[in-house]
């Protein structure tokens, strides 16, 4: 089974939370603070394997989730580091945040890894917070939350060269003929349902690989027959091989078979047309090649048309020949969108979330959020009184104070923060 596209889950290992504790030992004096720092939580990462073909492991196991780091622990000893979640992928493995589309992975080499999740920083210990006006605090930071966001990997075969045509103009039978891969081949349309993969040695010992790739209809670029499950694949494909059915055997005209894939190519978003193509005659035994051949010439007389008859291997050599010569010449093409931008950076405007927002919901009753207060503060840890000594220093070094006093609150009004009511009290 041919697995190219999966949504999954990916959350990096929280960031194990400082202790409070203290040095009690016989016969030192002021043991002070000792509690030691947390550990930074595991990262998510993705890594090519070249033994890999497919995404099918990642099918069955949608949740890729990275273990968190440990708490810290006395005597100033920090907590163990989470453990990396390694993700084997097939070389061309694409990962893509799902709500942006941005990427955040791209695997081309083999052994190439690349994080994309991020482990949480694990907090410090009571041990960071003592001072000469606090030598005993009691007060220890909380491990930071990891990455987490749902992402789709996607599967774009790494091909030099791709085969492109009608359903059954031969190219299965080229690509086993130029290659030691053995795709299906029968006297049926659509044979081929994934892309297979091989490589081709030229005579003169140049080498490269070549994709057979799922046939084309009328109408792929819009979705229909395996529509954007074959048109994506030929992304990463810096040559297009045009195999033509110039035999007619099926009763389709060859040359308006050409003018259909090319429309196909142009009107899919990943500007196809750019990549050099090579136009291949194929099926010149058939007793109506020749005709044929002699039309497609005189429409197109400046477009170089290769005759072959792949099933004797006649006519190949040349092919492989020009094919070669042209990814010498050809640089690789970038990763576009569907609104043909790079997606290795989002291009669009989004307005920045402010870290701190003040909003007053009612007279006299405001409330604080943003994604600075959400990291900062932990309700859940108002036990004690340092606790709350902690928490208005906190409100102030951040500036919320002042903030508060500049959006109009007054002394004796409710604040919310974070599900947390207290009263705001002019000094």
């Amino acid at each position: 089974m041919f697995v190219d596209q999966v949504k999954v889950h990916i959350k990096a290992g929280k960031g194990g939370d400082g202790i409070v504790s203290f040095r009690h030992e016989k016969y030192v004096e002021f043991g002070g603070p000792f509690g030691g720092d947390g550990g930074d939580g595991g990262n998510v990462v993705f890594k090519a394997d070249p033994g890999m073909t497919t995404l099918l492991d990642l099918r069955y196991h949608r949740k890729l989730i990275a273990t968190p780091g440990e708490k810290g622990k006395n005597k100033k000893m920090h907590g163990a580091n989470g453990e990396d979640k390694i993700v084997k992928v097939p070389l061309g493995t694409i990962v893509k945040i799902a709500e942006t589309g941005q990427i955040v992975a791209d695997l081309t080499q083999p052994g190439q890894e690349q994080i994309v999740a991020h482990g949480g920083k694990g907090g410090r210990g009571n041990f960071h917070f003592r001072s000469a006006r606090n030598t005993a605090p009691k007060y220890a930071e909380d491990g930071r939350v990891g990455d987490e966001f749902d992402a789709i990997v996607e599967l774009r075969v790494l091909a030099d060269v791709g085969l492109v045509g009608f359903p059954s103009v031969g190219k299965s039978t080229l690509l086993d003929a130029v290659s030691r891969a053995k795709p299906e081949i029968a006297d049926y349309p659509f044979t081929t349902i994934a892309p297979n993969v091989g490589v081709v040695q030229v005579k003169d010992g140049r080498s490269f690989i070549m994709a057979d790739l799922p046939g084309l209809i009328e109408g792929a670029s819009e979705g229909k027959g395996l529509g954007h499950q074959f048109l994506k694949h030929i992304e990463r494909c810096r040559v297009i091989i045009h195999v033509l059915d110039m035999g007619a055997n099926d009763g389709r005209d060859p040359l308006e078979d050409y003018e259909i894939i090319n429309e196909e190519l142009r009107s899919y978003h990943l500007r196809l047309m750019e990549r050099p193509q090579i136009v291949i005659a194929n099926k010149m035994d058939l007793e109506a090649a020749e005709e044929n051949l002699a039309r497609f010439k005189e429409k197109y007389p400046d477009i170089p048309v290769y005759p072959t008859t792949t099933i004797i291997h006649e006519g190949l050599d040349i092919v492989l020949q020009q094919a070669a010569n042209l990814l010498e010449t050809t640089p690789a093409f970038p990763i576009m969108d569907e609104e043909g931008q790079d997606t290795g950076v989002v291009y669009t405007f989004k307005e920045k979330v402010k870290d701190i927002v003040i909003e007053e919901t009612e007279p006299g009753y405001w409330t604080v959020s943003g994604p600075k207060v959400e990291k900062a503060f932990n309700i859940e840890k108002l036990n004690t009184e340092e606790d709350y000594y902690n928490f208005a220093n906190k409100m102030r070094y951040m500036g919320i104070d002042n903030a508060l006093r500049e959006a109009g609150c007054q002394d004796g009004d409710t604040v919310q923060l974070c599900g947390f009511e207290f009263e705001f009290i002019e000094n």
